[in-house]
């Protein structure tokens, strides 16, 4: 049976949190060890440029995020875990995507229309201060994904758009040169997957700041923790585990019988401060070891490179070949 190919970009344009461990990293590594699953998992390095002009930011980002994925166990001899930027096939293949997307379909696309709105809203231009990065994103998406043909695409609802632009570019491409290039890419929404508050209680993001970095040294760790908000029960009142970012965080953590106590001392009025330092324990002792590795990684980032360089050959080793269709379909001169 021929294994499933999975794709998986990280835009590189913050430090890791606790949100992006439970809701995206914990499962896509779980996920790549499916002896069914051809996984590729990228960082977004040219997708950052969008939201973030700092060079420096934009490595140190990089660096992190990939230490992160090293740090947990991602096996990089059963995926491909390359950076974005390594792979020249994926820009030469949003060029050529391009010119065959109609300018009507990136106007729907949902992060251009709502930063039109706000322009419309704040009584300026409609496109002040809209790149053309903003507007050609989902072309660039798409090309991340039709390189690799790509069949199942994990994202969040709000990602769903893209997904679907993708297919309708690939569908233009294949039906404009008579030829079944591109693979038709399907989204696959996690409805199962963990959704964090963060400190303040909205969902846990950097645009938010609100987040807890996920290898924190243990007291910044545990200062984070003691930030979250909470009410003013006091200790000895029952408390209520549905809207509590504690628990919240600890059932992302817990093993069932973990869950289960945790209920029965909100039920029996747990101090908020007694929760907390628990909370501290469990997060803590799962993340210390992985923590160790991913200092080692970030002091001595030569492995961080190598690791990528590898991932990096993988995948132009699977691009070049489908660039080649790409390029004899249309018109274009071979590689040479």
């Amino acid at each position: 049976m021929a294994k499933q190919r999975v794709l998986t970009g990280i835009t590189t344009t913050g430090t890791p949190h606790l949100g992006n461990y439970v809701g995206a990293i914990r499962p896509a590594i779980e996920s790549s060890r499916d002896s069914n699953i051809d996984a590729y998992f990228f960082l977004a390095d040219y997708h950052a440029l969008i939201k973030c002009g700092d060079p420096a930011k934009v490595q140190q980002s990089t660096k992190e995020i990939a230490a992160t994925w090293l740090a947990l166990g991602l096996d990089t001899d059963n995926t491909t875990f390359y950076r974005q930027s390594d792979v020249p096939e994926v820009t030469e293949l949003s060029w050529i995507l391009t010119c065959l997307t109609a300018k009507g379909l990136m106007n729907r696309a949902h992060a251009y229309k709502a930063a039109v709105q706000v322009n419309e809203e704040e009584g300026e231009d409609p496109d002040k201060g809209i790149m053309m990065g903003l507007f050609n994103y989902p072309i660039l998406m798409a090309a991340d994904i039709l390189m690799f043909n790509g069949e199942k695409i994990p994202v969040g609802k709000d990602q769903i758009q893209h997904i679907e632009m993708a297919r309708d570019i690939a569908q233009k491409f294949n039906h404009h040169y008579k030829q079944e290039v591109f693979t038709l890419p399907e989204a696959v929404v996690g409805e199962d997957a963990a959704v964090l508050s963060g400190l303040d209680g909205r969902k846990m993001s950097k645009s938010y700041n609100n987040t807890i970095p996920l290898f924190l040294p243990e007291k910044k760790l545990q200062k984070h923790i003691n930030k979250i908000k909470t009410n003013l029960l006091e200790p000895g009142e029952p408390k209520d585990v549905t809207d509590s970012t504690v628990f919240e965080i600890w059932q992302a953590f817990a093993n069932p019988e973990q869950v289960q106590y945790m209920r029965e001392q909100f039920a029996q009025g747990i101090a908020w401060g007694q929760a907390k330092k628990e909370l501290f324990g469990l997060i803590n002792e799962q993340l210390s070891g992985a923590r160790e590795r991913y200092e080692a990684l970030m002091a001595d980032g030569s492995f961080i490179e190598q690791e990528l360089q590898k991932g990096a050959a993988k995948a132009r080793a699977s691009a070049r070949p489908l660039m080649e269709k790409v390029r004899k379909a249309a018109g274009i001169a071979p590689i040479s």
